[in-house]
């Protein structure tokens, strides 16, 4: 197969679809791989290490979906990129679809094959493309919310873990998976006053015994979110529903009753955010304040540390782009269930239900697209 990786062009995204390394592993399986022109170089892979794993350097993304038979990206196409895809191209990538209709409408336009980094699954029911990110989104929550926590940048200026005599930060963590954990064990490690607020007792009963009592573990309920919130300087909106939409969680009243200057970091805004306030931003212009409250929602917030991120979402993507590559997007897809669960758009049509209930359009299951 002719696999391409073109260059991200969202703004100051500088991660990168495939790293030297994942060219060599592609080539070892006998397939041909082209990568745009600086494509990596913003992290230091330079086109002279991809030259070296063998692939061939083309001057532009045009080039790369023009030619690939599958593109590997990391985010989502953007108008431009949806309407250089054609029909029966595979694109395998992060798309969150549910908040976002316009892409949507471009990838059923296009005719390709979309998969979904968020929704493959494993045996454990785990999302495990999405958990390399929210490792990074989850520790990156606490040192963004901490600095726009700072007088200057329109905070509160309280400092995370305070300092003898004076109390440290109120921070809330509302939702305790993947991105929840990792906010809280950085918030913890800072000295920070901790709560999560999640609605598993399982979880929070493991949280509870992994932070040995260094934390709050609080059951969420709306009264619960409504005096946590209040309470505290920073919060961390981390809710995630698998390819949905992210429930409005914190209302505009939540907000009204928060410490002015009080920081919120939405880490649910890629799957439209969960507070109501939410809108995206960019590393460029990174906060806003609404109600008193400074609002940090970057939407790519990994792409901060780009080459972290890169090496650590390549591992993860590596075994599935080369399942695709050696079998076809069709069989494989057919040969595992939890890959299965990445489809969705096939061909024009919505193979995600919880995309087509989002956006209200009509669903086909995967298997009967594929058949």
């Amino acid at each position: 197969m002719l696999i391409g990786t073109p260059k991200e062009i969202k703004v100051h995204e500088y991660r990168v679809g495939l790293t030297p390394v994942g060219v060599k592993e592609l080539k070892a399986h006998g397939h041909d791989v082209l990568i745009q022109a600086g494509a990596g170089a913003g992290i230091g892979l330079y086109d002279e290490a991809y030259v070296a794993a063998g692939a061939e350097i083309v001057g532009t993304a045009q080039e790369i979906f023009a030619r690939a038979e599958m593109v590997i990206k990391v985010k989502e196409p953007q108008v431009v990129e949806c309407a250089m895809l054609r029909p029966g191209q595979v694109l395998f990538t992060y798309l969150h679809l549910a908040p976002d209709p316009d892409q949507t409408q471009g990838l059923i336009a296009s005719g390709c094959i979309a998969i979904a980094y968020e929704t493959v699954t494993d045996a454990r029911g785990g999302l495990p493309l999405l958990a390399p990110m929210s490792e990074v989104a989850g520790r990156m929550s606490i040192q963004a919310g901490a600095h726009a926590m700072e007088k200057a940048q329109g905070g509160n200026g309280v400092l995370l873990g305070g300092v003898p005599g004076v109390a440290p930060a109120e921070v809330l963590v509302i939702g305790g998976g993947v991105v929840g954990y990792n906010a809280a064990r950085i918030a913890v490690g800072m000295g920070a006053h901790v709560t999560i607020l999640d609605r598993s007792l399982a979880r929070l009963n493991y949280l509870d015994s992994l932070f040995d009592g260094r934390l709050n573990t609080i059951y969420s309920t709306v009264d619960a979110l409504e005096y946590y919130t209040a309470q505290s300087d920073l919060v961390i909106g981390a809710v995630l529903v698998p390819g949905a939409a992210a429930p409005k969680l914190v209302t505009r009243a939540h907000l009204r009753a928060m410490k002015p200057g009080a920081v919120v970091v939405d880490v649910a805004i890629d799957q439209g955010g969960c507070f109501e306030t939410s809108r995206a931003t960019t590393h460029q212009n990174p906060t806003y304040v609404e109600e008193g409250v400074v609002h940090y929602c970057v939407a790519n917030m990994p792409g901060g540390v780009a080459r972290t991120s890169t090496f650590a979402l390549t591992n993860a993507t590596m075994p599935f782009a080369v399942a695709l590559a050696n079998k076809g997007y069709r069989k494989a897809l057919l040969d595992d269930v939890h890959l299965r669960e990445g489809l969705n758009v096939h061909g024009g049509k919505i193979t995600y239900k919880a995309v087509a209930d989002a956006l209200g359009l009509a669903y086909q299951p995967a298997m009967e697209a594929l058949a």
